[in-house]
């Protein structure tokens, strides 16, 4: 049977201080009330039934995603800490063998916005169907850049497959803007991070290509939770993706996903997930009055307190009971950076 997992483990340090370590951004409601994990929820059960939605996500967070609208609260799955993306996908996807053999489960974030829903299940109906009839795929998305963004990793295309998929000729990091422009010249894909396999085929490749961590899972998936201790930090990209891409055992596909995807991890990129004015400021929940201000972000979660920006250009400016961040837009990226010094200094506030 078909099934989903979603994954909500990250701790969204670049939106501090609005996502904190208590509740990460796919837990704020930072789109008209909604979070981005109820707007994941809804995505996902637009395809699979409600009871075959599964969400991996810390122990520490079990209580705050237990009551997200649309989970059945036993279909947790729990990490013990976060070991990064491929522990928590084999940890999911041998869970969820146990209770079905035969499972085929999309892997889905809990942090981006996709839109038209409606293309986004159109496409991850061909991933199942391709999953399904081929016990060798790993069905990644990959969606079509609108520009040569530096921030995304590529998937650069080989030979033709089934319908509109593609096999993965190759990986590849984030790169500088010449070399995002070939790849866009090129044809190649943004990496969005989402899979689509038989539950077996990924097992049967976390064994081959990193074995410590396919031992440790099924030690916790066991019961052994102290067995998570032994699992090694790595990426789905990097501990399996990219060794299967170049194994005869496996075929690694990409459909395109040609749709608005955004990676909302930046408060630029919150901003565009809100949507700008025809000044370019963008402003999220709260009070806000923006005078011959231009391309400014603005947000708070302190109800009744009015942010007002005056003569302001390319400002983020977020305000919560606790905390208030002014940064150029320039170098929201540094967020991360400050929210590492925050945790030293007023670790409650981090």
């Amino acid at each position: 049977m078909r099934h989903a997992l979603i994954l909500a483990g990250g701790s969204g340090t670049r939106l501090w201080p609005l996502s904190t370590a208590g509740l990460p951004k796919q837990l704020v409601p930072l789109l008209g009330g909604r979070s981005l994990l109820d707007v994941a929820v809804a995505r996902a059960t637009a395809v699979v039934p409600a009871e075959r939605v599964w969400l991996g996500a810390g122990e520490a967070l079990r209580d705050a995603v237990s009551s997200v609208e649309g989970l059945h609260p036993d279909r947790l799955v729990l990490e013990p800490s976060g070991r990064d993306t491929l522990p928590a996908v084999a940890l999911g996807c041998a869970t969820i063998a146990a209770a079905d053999p035969d499972a085929v489960i999309a892997v889905l974030t809990a942090d981006h916005l996709i839109e038209p829903v409606e293309d986004f299940a159109r496409v991850l109906e061909q991933a199942y169907a391709l999953a399904e009839e081929r016990d060798d795929a790993l069905v990644t998305f990959g969606v079509v850049p609108d520009h040569p963004a530096t921030g995304f990793g590529y998937l650069e295309l080989g030979a033709p497959l089934a319908g509109d998929a593609r096999e993965v000729a190759t990986f590849r990091e984030k790169p500088d803007l010449a070399t995002a422009e070939r790849f866009v010249a090129e044809g190649s894909l943004w990496n969005s991070g989402m899979f689509v396999w038989q539950a077996r085929t990924l097992l049967a490749a976390v064994e081959a290509f990193s074995p410590q961590t396919a031992e440790a899972v099924h030690r916790v998936a066991a019961g052994e939770r102290g067995a998570w201790d032994a699992v090694p930090k790595t990426s789905v990209d990097y501990g399996v993706m990219e060794p299967a891409s170049a194994s005869p055992q496996f075929t690694v596909a990409a459909l395109p996903l040609a749709a608005r995807w955004l990676d909302v991890g930046s408060w630029g990129a919150y901003g565009d997930a809100v949507g700008r004015d025809d000044d370019g400021n963008a402003v999220g929940d709260g009070e806000a009055l923006l005078l011959d201000s231009r391309d400014c972000v603005v947000t708070s979660s302190d109800g009744g307190h009015l942010v007002a920006l005056v003569g302001c250009e390319g400002l983020v400016v977020v305000h919560t009971p606790t905390a208030t961040l002014v940064v150029p837009a320039a170098q929201a990226q540094r967020v991360k950076e400050l929210q590492a010094r925050v945790a030293q200094q007023h670790a409650d506030l981090a």
